[in-house]
Formats: C-alpha cells, structure tokens, sequence
C-alpha cells in the first residue's frame, strides 16, 4: 500500500468552532523512501486567523487572500491520497479539520487507513515528550530550520522521524530492511512487535565501567551492590 505522509496548519484548533485549514502538505513515500511526488498548498480560509496559532506557523489572513480555497483544491488532493495509507502526527486533529472542509465543500469523508505517529511515539517512549521537536532530537534529525510550524517542512521531518521510529537503528535513508527488524505497527499506529538489538561494550567500556564500580565501592566503603553481583556472576 502507498503510503502518505500529511500534515495542515490552521486558523486555530476546533473546526466545530469555524476554524479552517490554510495550508495542506503531502509526500509520498515509495518503498520506505521518500519519492519526488508532493502535494502542496496555501489556501484562502475566508476568515480571520486566531493570534495563537499566526505565532505557531507564522501565516496571516493578508498573505493568504490570494490563495485557493479549500474546495477547489480538494479533488486534487483527494486524487493524491487517493488508496494511500495516511501517516499523519496527532492525527484525530488534521483528520477532523480534513473532513470539516471536505463536508463543507460537499465532498466524502476520509476512509483512508491512518497511522498515528504520536501514538506510536508515546508507545515507543511513555512518560517522554513526543512532539515533532522531541522526536527529531531522539533520533538525530536536523531541525535547526524549523524556526515556525509549516505544513511541507513537518512532512518532511515526519517521513524521516516515521522510518526512525520503525526501523531500530538502521540509518533512516538507508537500504530497505525486513519486516523482523525494528518495530512494526498496524494500520492503528499500534506496535504489535518489537526486536531489540543488543550491542556488547566495548573493552574501552568495560574498563571504564569498572572504574567506575571500583570508586562507588569505595566511597560506599564497600557497600557497592553492584560490584558485588558482577562477582558473583563472574
């Protein structure tokens, strides 16, 4: 199944409240890579843009006077994700902002199966932040030009952050790996498995290890439990 990575910014945070989506992104990924077929636009939402969510991503109502309205660029974008499996961050929001506009314009609703990665982060890390900030710094993705939210820049992090969270340690642009390595997730966003690899240490490593043993044995005066147990096991 292809697969599409989306993401929308918007005039606030509750459709049912009259908000509207001002900008819609998509990418396609093809094989676990991702392909040079994007989906992309500012649009027009024919009203005034909360001050709290202008500061998130920037866009104001007279930037964006000149551009589509949703409903006119809806087709294309229904035909873009058309049978595509949805990879989409926090996606119960730019779900229901999607299916808002779609009704509004006259359309169907969205019947594509969604992953959820933020559900997915939060299974992978409870307890930690999981917003696209966080996740680019646990696995190592540059986001240094994400000064503001943008519907094309998250996309783009997102694909990367998706092959991280689901591919262990392998590089995230790299060779396709199998189904048995890293972690696997269904069409809910749920893991249903998980592969651990173990790396030994290293002779540097044990040996700072024990240094370390040694100087918490003795300053506990030999209390260190530890050092103790790694007697025993040896």
């Amino acid at each position: 199944m292809r697969q599409i990575v989306l993401d929308t910014e918007t005039t606030g945070l509750d459709p049912k409240q009259g908000h509207r989506i001002i900008e819609v992104a998509a990418i396609e990924m093809d094989g676990r890579k991702v392909s040079d077929r994007t989906f992309h636009r500012y649009l027009n939402p024919e009203r005034e843009i909360d001050e709290g969510a202008a500061a998130v991503h920037g866009l104001t109502l007279e930037r964006l006077q000149n551009e589509a309205k949703f409903a006119e660029i809806a087709p294309a974008l229904l035909e873009f994700i058309a049978g595509a499996e949805l990879i989409i961050h926090n996606a119960p929001f730019d779900i229901g902002f999607l299916n808002a506009e779609l009704t509004l314009a006259g359309l169907p609703t969205l019947k594509n199966p969604v992953i959820d990665t933020l559900k997915v982060a939060k299974e992978l890390h409870p307890g930690k932040k999981n917003n696209l900030n966080a996740l680019c710094d646990r696995y190592q993705i540059d986001n240094s030009h994400r000064t503001l939210h943008g519907a094309l820049l998250d996309t783009e992090l997102l694909a990367e952050v998706y092959l991280g969270m689901t591919r262990g340690q392998e590089s995230l642009l790299g060779e396709d790996v199998s189904e048995a390595d890293g972690v696997q997730f269904n069409t809910a966003g749920e893991a249903i498995h998980l592969n651990v690899r173990v790396l030994a240490a290293t002779d540097k490593e044990l040996a700072l290890h024990e240094a370390q043993m040694n100087d918490i044995d003795k300053a506990s005066k030999g209390a260190c439990v530890w050092k103790r147990l790694a007697t025993v096991e040896s």
